[in-house]
């Protein structure tokens, strides 16, 4: 997901500009309004002391606890659809700084099997969603749309044919398959012709990760551009809370709410 509008950092700038209003006009103006009886501050004050505590509260919440994403594409089908917008849990790998993305607490760490949030390691700016597929120090190996983990091949079953079906593009018929992420059941898609060629045999490095799509053929994910740092973490998604169907133009009603897994 492309982000073209820094938002962390124009709702940042906003609470400390309001802030700043506030605090000058309590430190400075309020005795001289009262002084004069004047009741009511200028217009910019009013402004700055209705919006700071509201956007300081957005702030916290979007920073530190949840946050709502949009999907747009379907790298990660059958399990999030284009058009999903999901929840993320922003503190599920500790808590960081709003702009500087620095961690001020640890709390906890991806696990194998996760749907993580993070920025694109070639372009910070860009925010990316994958599964996590492999945690430091692991044997990651795929060849012939065969993963290894470890030296152990993940055991995958048919359990179906699907459409890939995303808004502009042509539909791919595909096969629908569980795959048991050394102990973690979620579903993938696999194309029946073509798809990914390539061949990825790495060790992850210590504090990044290897992260792949549940729509393998159509991913653009580790496999291309390599492994994803630490500090680029941004979140854990939980759940889908609206679901909006490009193709069709209709909403997803039997999708909301549901658990991401």
């Amino acid at each position: 997901m492309n982000l073209s509008v820094d938002f962390p950092l124009i709702l940042t700038s906003l609470v400390l500009l309001s802030g700043v209003i506030y605090l000058i006009d309590v430190l400075f103006f309020v005795k001289k309004r009262k002084a004069k009886h004047i009741e009511k501050p200028g217009m910019i004050i009013e402004y700055a002391r209705s919006f700071f505590p509201i956007l300081l509260a957005v702030l916290f919440i979007r920073s530190f606890l949840i946050q709502p994403y949009h999907v747009p594409t379907g790298s990660l089908e059958p399990t999030i659809l284009p058009g999903d917008f999901i929840a993320v849990n922003q503190f599920a790998y500790g808590l960081r700084l709003p702009v500087l993305h620095y961690k001020i607490l640890s709390i906890g760490e991806p696990k194998r099997g996760d749907i993580a949030l993070f920025r694109y390691p070639l372009d910070p700016s860009q925010i990316y969603i994958k599964r996590v597929i492999g945690l430091p120090g692991d044997h990651i190996v795929y060849r012939n749309k065969i993963l290894r983990v470890n030296g152990k091949i993940i055991s995958v079953k048919k359990i179906g044919t699907a459409l890939d079906v995303e808004p502009g593009a042509m539909a791919i018929p595909v096969n629908k398959e569980q795959e048991n992420l050394l102990g973690v059941k979620h579903d993938i898609f696999q194309w029946k012709i073509g798809g990914y060629t390539g061949s990825v045999d790495t060790i992850v490095p210590k504090g990044h990760y290897f992260m792949m799509g549940d729509n393998r053929d159509a991913s653009d994910d580790s496999r291309y551009w390599g492994f994803v740092p630490e500090q680029n973490l941004v979140g854990k998604a939980f759940a889908i809370w609206f679901s909006w169907n490009d193709v069709q133009d209709k909403v997803r009603w039997h999708r909301i709410g549901k658990l991401i897994k």
